[in-house]
């Protein structure tokens, strides 16, 4: 099993481009050509898998999601970074970790 060490806020993530991705019924859901694996992210994850659809820090994004949802940015930093982790081990996303230096505004 391959160890990958936690998403920092630095990190750059994106969404990996072998989805099939759709709306229905204000949800995003989405099949995974690769494993052929279906998933429903809802709404906020949704709001999220769009958010992704560039590189953009782990820190830009929960800057986003609090203001859009107002949020504490403690509670969304866990929730987010939990929920980019399953999208890491499902293999959904990639995380670019040479790049941590560089900052998206």
């Amino acid at each position: 099993m391959i160890e990958t060490t936690p998403l920092a806020l630095s990190d750059l993530v994106s969404s990996c481009k072998d989805n099939i991705v759709s709306n229905m019924g204000g949800e995003k859901v989405m099949l995974s050509i690769k494993t052929g694996n279906y998933y429903n992210l809802g709404n906020i994850g949704g709001y999220i898998w769009d958010g992704i659809a560039t590189p953009v820090t782990v820190g830009a994004l929960i800057d986003a999601l609090t203001v859009e949802f107002a949020v504490g940015a403690e509670q969304c930093e866990e929730q987010v970074i939990s929920f980019l982790e399953q999208l890491r081990k499902e293999g959904l996303i990639l995380v670019n970790e040479e790049n941590k230096s560089v900052a998206i505004t």
